[in-house]
């Protein structure tokens, strides 16, 4: 019988005190964020008022939750380098794309949310599927972050999860309830820099334990699977597909073209932060100025998961195939353990504490919105007062929160956080990106072929995915997320071809704007002239269903028009980080 591995940090008095001043700065910044709270926009979509460094930091730090920490931290325990793709080619890539391409359409046509966008594009059939499964992987997704943030209070305060769940959702709820997106977003940053303050130290002590850099490759290169642990390519460990070429196509096709590109240009709990920015320049530069740390990130995760794979004795076992009671889901916190001195552990413990709450507000927040604008009042109970959705807003932030303590419970369920997380998004972005992409570039796509195609692919990624649990097909949980994200991509787009042949599109009127081959390049209308939404035009009675038109003239002066100095301009920027992107790649390969 195996000994009971002993998960509770050795904390004191000085590291409860960093722990506790961290929970009265969140809340004191909901309570602040209140005051600016007088409308459904302003809760949902902060007055879209912000600057472009607020929302850029806002946007990496919502994605810093427990799929980065706690996720990638295991794979890099697990995998070694090859983790770093999660990274490079299978975020910055798209969020470039993101900034310089897609944002002038989304900001460009006043859409409060992506399923908006496509209501637009397609109609409101799409929108409503959309909607609904965003809802339902957003819920799903924050239980992830749920669970990690109990996972720490349990370690923290021996907490059992069965109490330590629900008060990490009431603190979260606390100030998403008061102040909204724009306390979500402040909170976002100041998260960001307490998210450092616990990766940087653990970093330097963790390799001050191993005999630096050359001593962890020594002592990586020991263990199973050995050297390839180094370096990045061809990743056959991560994908467990042993030809170095159908590995390399996997990584880069499914996991760096469609499970990244479906993540980063359509995922809203991303798109918010950018929608967010108070002008269309700011917009487009969010996502690029989060890809600069995005890029940077992985020497302060994937290396300590490292350290922590030659460090800990239980993972050390555990690599050897061993019998131990832990898995890859404790490098994080059995390290902090292993390395970390009080205080700094205390501030460590806010760094977590701060990415798991970022993370899940970052859902709960997302959640609100769509529910509220997609379903709610777009489709349930149109023309009401502005103050119903605020209130309509409000509630579906507890709700959110109460149906995340549940889904918790479900992501507890796996031994690696990244496999789950990673088989969610091959079924719900996967899809969406074939759709959005198709529709973005071919104007002949019809509405009927939007909805279908989203619900041919997810159908198709939930077939893969349900193969390789059932070992009908021998890969890795990752490498199958990569297999099922291609698939909700190939089908996706061969249901929409096909649909599209059979069914009548919208006339070209009503897609200048909002498709690239429509999208003139000089404004054609006055500035300032932007449709209704498509609420107004409900509650107006003057459209049988929600229809929703761009703005014609600030999408396309979008598309050069740049705020301040040169080095501003998204696409400069753009090139900038991807070339310290392929530098990494080179030190790494």
């Amino acid at each position: 019988m195996l000994a009971q591995t002993d998960l509770r940090l050795d904390t004191i008095w000085i590291d409860y005190v960093f722990v506790v001043f961290y929970f009265v700065l969140v809340l004191g910044i909901g309570v602040l964020a209140r005051r600016s709270i007088a409308s459904s926009l302003d809760f949902l979509l902060s007055g879209r008022s912000l600057p472009a460094w607020v929302t850029g930091l806002a946007f990496i730090s919502a994605n810093l939750g427990a799929i980065e920490l706690i996720g990638m931290m295991a794979n890099g325990a697990q995998y070694g380098m090859p983790t770093v793709h999660y990274y490079w080619i299978g975020a910055i890539p798209a969020m470039v794309f993101l900034g310089i391409v897609m944002m002038p359409f989304y900001y460009g046509s006043k859409a409060r949310s992506v399923p908006e966008f496509l209501l637009m594009r397609f109609n409101a059939t799409t929108q409503r599927v959309n909607g609904i499964t965003f809802a339902l992987a957003a819920v799903l997704i924050a239980g992830v972050n749920l669970y990690a943030l109990g996972l720490i209070l349990e370690a923290l305060l021996g907490w059992s999860l069965v109490l330590a769940i629900p008060v990490a959702a009431l603190v979260v709820l606390s100030y998403t309830f008061l102040g909204g997106l724009n306390a979500a977003i402040y909170n976002e940053v100041l998260q960001f820099f307490v998210i450092l303050a616990l990766l940087i130290p653990l970093t330097v002590a963790g390799l001050a334990r191993v005999g630096g850099w050359n001593g962890l490759v020594t002592q990586v290169s020991a263990l199973p699977p050995g050297p390839e642990q180094l370096s990045s390519w061809p990743g056959t460990s991560l994908t467990e597909i042993m030809n170095p070429f159908l590995s390399v196509l996997g990584i880069v096709f499914g996991l760096g073209f469609v499970l990244s590109f479906g993540y980063w240009t359509t995922n809203f709990a991303e798109v918010q932060r950018a929608l967010s920015a108070r002008s269309m320049s700011a917009a487009r530069r969010t996502p690029i100025i989060g890809a600069f740390p995005k890029a940077l990130i992985p020497l302060v995760i994937v290396i300590p998961g490292m350290i922590a794979g030659v460090l800990v004795p239980q993972l050390t076992t555990l690599k050897q195939g061993g019998p131990t009671d832990v898995t890859y889901n404790n490098a994080l916190s059995l390290l902090m353990n292993e390395v970390l001195p009080n205080g700094i552990l205390g501030v460590a413990l806010a760094g977590l504490l701060a990415s798991f709450m970022a993370g899940m507000a970052a859902n709960v927040s997302s959640l609100n919105t769509v529910f509220t604008y997609d379903l709610w009042q777009d489709w349930i109970r149109p023309g009401q007062p502005d103050e119903y959705y605020l209130r309509v807003g409000r509630t579906v932030t507890v709700v959110g929160c109460l149906l995340a303590i549940g889904t918790a419970f479900i992501a507890g369920s796996f031994e690696n956080l990244m496999d789950y997380i990673q088989a969610l998004f091959s079924f719900f972005n996967a899809p969406l990106f074939a759709i959005f992409i198709l529709g973005l570039f071919w104007k002949r796509m019809t509405g009927t072929a939007g909805w279908t195609g989203l619900i041919g692919g997810t159908i198709a990624a939930v077939i893969v995915d349900t193969l390789v649990r059932t070992e009908v097909i021998a890969v890795s949980s990752q490498a199958g997320s990569f297999i099922g994200a291609s698939a909700a991509f190939v089908v996706g787009i061969a249901v929409a071809v096909v649909v599209t042949t059979f069914t009548t599109s919208k006339p070209d009127s009503e897609l200048v704007g909002l498709v690239w081959a429509l999208t003139p390049r000089e404004g054609r209308a006055k500035v300032g002239q932007v449709a209704p939404s498509a609420a107004d035009e409900v509650a107006a009675g003057t459209a049988a269903a929600p229809r929703r038109y761009a703005a014609i003239e600030e999408v396309p002066t979008a598309m050069h028009d740049e705020e301040g100095a040169w080095w501003q301009s998204p696409v400069v920027m753009g090139v900038l980080v991807l070339a310290l992107t392929l530098v990494l790649y080179l030190i790494f390969a």
